[in-house]
């Protein structure tokens, strides 16, 4: 008999434990501790899962005073960091490999989008990119005339599994067929895949998915971006370049892409001034470039979306809010597991990870 002072979620409590030890094989158990599922940090399942909810949101210390306040539960932020890191990894691998998870986002209604984009975390080998991707499942909301483009509401997601790296494009393009294979989406099902106009992005795609149904969507808002820039350089700053990128804007919302760009090749064979030429000439190739990603009337009338709003709001608000916090420093495998752990949550797969533990 032994005793052995265990963290469960009022806080620590010392218990007697029978330990066994084969005199043959040399094996040692304790089958108290089996039947908890203690670790050998002696953490209840309960008080793991409170440990994680605290330190994926707030700063170790931080969780550590607020776990004090709210339970009287005295641990270091030692204690809750490698908690944490046991359960993001843990949490990785069981997003991917998890029926749960997948059943739930095949059962939901509403068609397959596919979003990707990064953010630069701090870590111990300078800055990187964290590359976040997100599949969704929404209904397709009202349909939408060209006016209304920014003023429609969108029907809210029914399903979301989202996975992060800092790895390279390659890597991450890798685990795309992989995250819709998990949710159901083969290669059957027609796919929206909505981002910036980042290289890597389209690359990718177009790599990974030769041959699935697809409608290749460049934000909106980037390419206005680019669209006042060229407006900014013609006629610098004023309300003479922001009038202009406007009614361009809207005239590639009215007749998409491929029109819109012999429109504005047109225009800088007309135009007499060498700089207005080079400016539209840039902004040609890039819009060149993404034609086949600008069929915004089309998605208007069927309700879909034609911006990354929902990918930029997840990059800040899922793994940025966490690994972003001031001085924050991470090392990349740590920063992976904390992100996977917040990633977790946005899939609403929360309650299903901690529930299929105890099962």
């Amino acid at each position: 008999m032994i005793e052995r002072t265990v963290l469960c979620s009022i806080g620590h409590i010392t218990l007697p434990r029978r330990y066994y030890s084969c005199s043959i094989c040399k094996a040692k158990a304790i089958p108290l501790d089996q039947w908890a599922g203690l670790s050998d940090r002696h953490v209840t399942e309960h008080a793991r899962r409170m440990l994680t909810l605290a330190g994926m949101n707030q700063s170790f210390d931080k969780a550590a005073k607020t776990l004090s306040e709210l339970s009287h539960i005295t641990v270091s932020d030692d204690t809750i960091e490698r908690v944490c890191q046991e359960e993001g990894l843990r949490a990785a691998e069981w997003v991917e490999a998890s029926p749960q998870a997948a059943r739930c986002f095949a059962e939901a209604s509403g068609q397959a989008e596919l979003y990707t984009d990064g953010l630069m975390i701090n870590t111990t080998d300078g800055w990187r990119e964290m590359r976040l991707s997100v599949l969704a499942k929404r209904e397709p909301g009202a349909s939408a005339e060209v006016s209304e483009w920014n003023k429609r509401l969108l029907e809210e997601p029914t399903a979301r599994l989202a996975l992060c790296a800092i790895a390279p494009a390659n890597v991450v393009g890798s685990s795309w067929p992989r995250l819709c294979k998990q949710g159901g989406v083969d290669v059957d099902t027609p796919l929206s895949v909505i981002a910036d106009g980042a290289r890597w992005i389209w690359d990718q795609v177009a790599t990974r998915f030769k041959t699935q149904p697809m409608q290749w969507v460049v934000d909106i808002y980037h390419v206005s971006e680019h669209l006042h820039s060229c407006g900014k350089s013609m006629f610098g700053e004023g309300p003479a370049a922001r009038d202009w990128g406007d009614r361009l804007r809207d005239r590639l919302l009215e007749v998409q892409g491929p029109r819109f760009i012999t429109e504005l090749q047109q225009e800088i064979q007309r135009s007499t001034d060498e700089a207005h030429r080079t400016a539209m000439t840039k902004l040609a190739r890039y819009l060149t470039e993404n034609r086949d990603s600008l069929w915004y009337a089309d998605r208007l009338k069927a309700g879909l979306p034609i911006g990354s709003g929902l990918i930029e709001g997840a990059c800040k608000n899922t793994p940025g809010a966490r690994l972003k916090l001031n001085s924050a420093r991470w090392r990349i495998p740590r920063a992976e597991r904390i992100g996977a752990l917040r990633c977790l949550d946005y899939s609403r797969q929360w309650d299903a990870y901690w529930q299929s533990r105890a099962a």
